[in-house]
C-alpha cells in the first residue's frame, strides 16, 4: 500500500512537471538558442557545425570565445555546415568554440535618438552615454510596403540648391541618385542638401567614409538640423559586415519616424561602398562574380534597400532618399551606377570637367533628370526650363565652332541668345556650401538675366 502511494505521488509530480514544460514551450516568447561549434576558420569567414537545421540566411549568431561574445551573420547554409561572417574584424576565433543562434538583428528607435551618432549596431560613438530603447523592435531586413498601399508622391520642396531646384526639382517621397566620380564633390553637394528645411527628421548613413571627415560632416554641415538628425557611421577601416549594415540600420530608423507621421530625409553616402561591402562578404562565402567582379547578391540587395524608401501608407509620412553613387573611373554605365539608375526616381550627374572649370556644384543640367519634376514645376516653369535646356545645348554643341572663329553673330538668332544668356545661367548656378540656401531659384535667375540684359549682356 505504501509503495502504491509513492508511485501515485511520483506520477502526479511528473505530470505536473511535464504540464509546466509544455506550457513553457507553448509560450511564443520563449525560444531555444541552439548551439554549434566552429569547424574551420578562413580570412573572411568561419564555418559552424550543428546549426544548419536551426538558422536561416541573414540571421545573427553569437560566438563565445575566451575574450567574450562576438556577433556574426549567417551568409551561407549547407546540410552540415553554416558559413558565418564576423561583424567585427579581428575577432578571436578558435576551433570548437561554441556558437549560438541569435535570430534576426533588431533595433528599437525612439525620438531620443535624434542628435546622436551611432554605429551600425546602434551603439553610441558620440561619447554622450547609452541609447534609450523604444517599445517596438524592428528587423533591419524589413521589406518595402506593398505598392498598392503606398501614398502617391504629390508635393515638391525646395532644396536651396539652384542647380537642382531649377533643372531637377525634388518631391517629398522621391528617391534621387547623385552620380559622381571620386573627388568631384558629391559629399559637398549632399551636405548642402542636408540643410533643407522641409523635413521633420534627417537620417544619414556614412558608409565607407574617411574617419577624419565624420565630425566635419555632422557638426559643420547639419548645423541647426543636428538636433533632428541621426547619423549612422561605418568608416572605411571597419569590417564589410558593418559597412553593409549601416544603410540597413539607417533606413530602419527612417521607417520608424515615417510610420510616426514624419517627413524624413534619408542620405546614404555612398551606396557604391554598400555594394562593395556586399561583394566582400559574398566573395568570402564562395559566391561567384557575374558582372565586373560583382556577385548576383549585390543586384538583389540594391533594390531591396532602395525600395524601402519613398512614401508610406496612407496616414504616415514619407522617406525622401538622396543616394550618392560613386562611379568607378568616371564610367556612368558601370554595373552599380546602371542598376541603381533604373531603380531611383531621378539622377543628378556631376561632371568632372565642370569641377575643373571651377563651377560648383558641378551639376550637368542636361544630363540630370528628375522623373517627378512636373509635380514640382508650375506649367510656366516647365516651359522655361525646356527653353533653358535648349539654349544650353545649343551653346555647348557650338563651343568648338565659336572658339575657332567659325561663327558670325546674327547668323542664328537662337545661338545669339544662347551666347548672351547661357554664361549668366552658369554664373547663377554657382553656389558654395557656405552660402545661404537659395529658396527662390527662379527669381534669382530672372533677376540675373534682367541685370545682364540691362548692361548689354555678360562680358566675354
Amino acid at each position: 500500500m505504501q509503495n502504491e502511494k509513492i508511485r501515485i505521488k511520483t506520477s502526479s509530480t511528473s505530470l505536473a512537471a511535464l504540464s509546466g514544460l509544455a506550457q513553457r514551450y507553448a509560450n511564443p516568447d520563449f525560444s531555444i538558442a541552439p548551439g554549434g561549434h566552429v569547424q574551420t576558420i578562413a580570412a573572411g569567414h568561419y564555418t559552424v557545425s550543428g546549426l544548419s537545421r536551426h538558422v536561416r540566411l541573414g540571421e545573427f549568431v553569437a560566438h563565445k570565445s575566451a575574450t567574450g561574445i562576438h556577433l556574426g551573420e549567417v551568409v551561407k547554409v549547407e546540410p552540415e555546415l553554416v558559413y558565418v561572417c564576423p561583424i567585427e574584424p579581428g575577432d578571436p576565433i578558435g576551433i570548437h568554440d561554441t556558437v549560438i543562434r541569435k535570430g534576426a538583428f533588431r533595433i528599437a528607435p525612439t525620438e531620443s535618438w535624434c542628435g546622436r551618432t551611432i554605429n551600425s549596431l546602434c551603439e553610441p560613438i558620440d561619447g554622450r552615454g547609452p541609447m534609450l530603447q523604444g517599445d517596438v523592435r524592428r528587423s533591419i531586413s524589413n521589406t518595402a510596403p506593398p505598392s498598392m498601399t503606398r501614398k502617391r508622391v504629390e508635393h515638391g520642396f525646395k532644396t536651396g540648391v539652384r542647380a537642382i531646384d531649377i533643372f531637377s526639382p525634388l518631391c517629398l517621397g522621391q528617391r534621387l541618385g547623385v552620380f559622381a566620380g571620386s573627388g568631384v564633390g558629391k559629399s559637398t553637394l549632399l551636405s548642402m542638401l542636408a540643410r533643407a528645411d522641409a523635413f521633420d527628421k534627417v537620417v544619414i548613413a556614412l558608409v565607407g567614409e574617411r574617419g577624419r571627415e565624420v565630425r566635419e560632416f555632422i557638426e559643420d554641415t547639419l548645423g541647426d538640423n543636428l538636433k533632428k538628425s541621426v547619423a549612422v557611421v561605418a568608416t572605411s577601416d571597419e569590417s564589410p559586415m558593418l559597412r553593409k549594415m549601416a544603410p540597413l540600420t539607417a533606413i530602419t530608423i527612417a521607417e520608424h519616424y515615417r510610420d510616426k507621421g514624419d517627413n524624413v530625409l534619408l542620405i546614404v553616402d555612398s551606396v557604391t561602398r554598400f555594394a562593395h561591402a556586399i561583394r566582400e562578404v559574398a566573395t568570402a562565402s564562395g559566391e561567384p562574380p557575374i558582372a565586373r567582379g560583382y556577385p548576383a547578391s549585390v543586384f538583389t540587395e540594391l533594390p531591396r534597400l532602395l525600395e524601402r524608401a519613398g512614401p508610406g501608407a496612407e496616414g504616415t509620412g514619407t522617406i525622401t532618399a538622396i543616394i550618392s553613387i560613386l562611379v568607378d573611373g568616371d564610367n556612368h554605365n558601370d554595373p552599380i551606377a546602371d542598376s541603381t539608375r533604373g531603380i531611383l526616381d531621378g539622377h543628378i550627374v556631376m561632371d568632372r570637367s565642370l569641377a575643373e572649370e571651377g563651377r560648383y556644384p558641378p551639376v550637368n543640367p542636361l544630363a540630370s533628370v528628375s522623373r517627378l519634376a512636373r509635380k514640382a514645376w508650375t506649367p510656366d516653369q516647365e516651359k522655361l526650363v525646356s527653353r533653358l535646356k535648349s539654349l544650353i545645348h545649343r551653346f555647348e554643341e557650338t563651343r568648338d565652332l565659336r572658339l575657332i572663329g567659325g561663327y558670325r553673330a546674327g547668323s542664328d538668332p537662337d545661338l545669339d541668345m544662347a551666347i548672351k544668356q547661357v554664361p549668366v545661367i552658369y554664373d547663377i548656378l554657382k553656389q558654395t556650401p557656405g552660402e545661404r540656401p537659395a529658396f527662390d531659384a527662379f527669381g534669382d535667375l530672372a533677376n540675373a538675366l534682367k541685370a545682364a540684359a540691362g548692361m548689354g549682356g555678360p562680358k566675354r
